[in-house]
């Protein structure tokens, strides 16, 4: 039996896509193993959000090969799509799959024999416009569930639409299917992903349904405790979501949504379909029916333009927001992209200086955050992540705890209480209530759904 590892660069929905090619190597015969337990052949899924994809793909290529004897390794994903040939370069990479063709590898890949050269096999993005479904499944507590793909907007730095297509999203019967498959399998909690989740509801380039009609059938599914939205854009987010989320049973208080920048100025160079004043509106809203909702918010800096005004905006507009934390990006250019012929080019020295104090303002939001939390009763999701004797969980609205290790308390929900924050920034729990407690504590977890009120 031949052996197959996988390695996944990027985003929730690499992860979904990477697990489900998984299930297809199995079904064809092949057993999966660990990353450094030496494999016949490795799957590397790409990334293109960043200028470095290509440093992460060498590095990864080659810690291959260290621990594998002359393995057959294949690029597939966003990079690979983008950059076929280029990537095809890289000493030991055996064959390269695009966007239309990596769900469909026994199709052009029969032997998984090394040639004399690579083989590439990348359609142009306007071949890819199919919709394959795909979900994570035993390889972490909770399950990425894709729901959507592709995306029709044009934002100026952005270079996923070259890299996965038009918007294209699954049916409804097949997503409520796959949670129940899900469900069957012990699983706790999904998060639903796509490019642009929030755009879900377009089928053969015709929008059939909305992603408020998905979420409404996914809460109804029994066996899942929580549903979790991944990111949704602000234009996308509108108050029947806020609304339905903030009265839902399973579908948990935590939002991320992109804000690229706080500077009108630069949202409109970037192409974005919001200004500030939508998004300020957004956030007051969630925090209006949600008050301890976690929200996280994504941030370039260094963007073409960006003047040291343009970022003082951004900033003071950020810092005042009621935000948990920040995903700070810094730009890059990147090629075929609008931005990439834009004038205004900000030194890197000043690009990374910006990124540092955003960096530092995510830390004190996510510390306060956290510490507004202290005290209050939350019900927290334990992983199967132990380290020196102690185990992690994460609460409904995203707050990561550590607790002693216990092995009952893997894959469980349990109703906690947030003591304080400990040296390595989580959150202490000060005590667990288990089972036999747990089946007297209906009125508790009632109690604890005032979380979302």
């Amino acid at each position: 039996m031949r052996t197959v590892a996988f390695y996944t660069l990027g985003c929730k929905l690499n992860f979904s896509e990477t697990s489900t090619i998984s299930r297809l190597f199995e079904k064809e015969g092949f057993r999966k193993v660990n990353f450094e337990d030496g494999a016949d052949i490795y799957i590397i899924n790409t990334c293109s959000v960043t200028d470095n994809a290509d440093k992460k793909c060498r590095k990864v290529v080659k810690e291959a090969q260290k621990v594998a004897n002359d393995p057959y390794i294949i690029m597939m994903g966003c990079y690979a799509q983008l950059k076929p040939q280029e990537i095809a370069t890289i000493p030991g990479v055996d064959a390269v799959l695009g966007a239309a063709e990596k769900f469909n590898i026994f199709d052009y890949i029969k032997d998984f024999k090394k040639k004399e050269k690579p083989t590439v096999h990348a359609s142009p993005i306007s071949e890819a416009d199919s919709y394959h479904q795909a979900f994570s499944i035993n390889d972490r507590t909770r399950t990425f569930l894709k729901v959507q793909d592709g995306c029709d907007y044009s934002c100026a730095f952005c270079t996923i639409p070259l890299a996965r297509g038009k918007s294209r999203s699954d049916t409804m019967d097949n997503i409520l299917k796959n949670a129940r498959e899900i469900a069957s399998k012990g699983v706790k909690e999904i998060v639903l992903t796509g490019v642009n989740t929030g755009d879900y509801g377009i089928l053969k380039n015709k929008r059939e349904s909305r992603f408020i009609d998905l979420i409404r059938e996914l809460d109804k599914i029994d066996g899942i405790e929580r549903f979790r939205i991944s990111s949704i854009e602000p234009n996308l987010l509108t108050d029947e979501i806020i609304d339905f989320v903030s009265k839902s049973e399973r579908f948990v208080p935590h939002f991320h949504i992109p804000l690229q920048s706080g500077s009108n100025k630069i949202l409109k160079l970037m192409r974005r379909r919001y200004l500030r004043e939508l998004y300020l509106d957004r956030i007051t809203k969630i925090r209006e029916l949600m008050p301890f909702a976690c929200i996280g918010v994504d941030v370039i800096v260094g963007f073409p333009g960006e003047t040291d005004e343009d970022f003082k905006s951004s900033y003071e507009f950020i810092n005042e927001l009621e935000v948990s934390y920040l995903h700070v990006f810094t730009y890059s250019e990147r090629a075929n992209t609008i931005a990439v012929d834009m004038p205004g080019s900000v030194p890197l020295k000043l690009r990374n200086e910006r990124s540092k104090m955003l960096r530092n303002l995510s830390f004190k939001k996510r510390h306060r955050f956290y510490n507004d939390n202290l005290g209050r009763n939350e019900v927290v999701l334990f992983e199967h992540d132990i380290e020196n004797g102690r185990m992690h969980g994460f609460t409904d609205n995203y707050i990561r705890v550590v607790a002693n290790y216990d092995p009952i308390l893997i894959n469980e929900t349990l109703p906690v209480k947030l003591r304080e924050i400990n040296s390595n920034r989580l959150v202490e729990v000060e005590e667990i209530f288990k089972e036999p407690q747990r089946k007297n504590l209906t009125n508790y977890l009632n109690e604890l759904s005032l979380f979302k009120s």
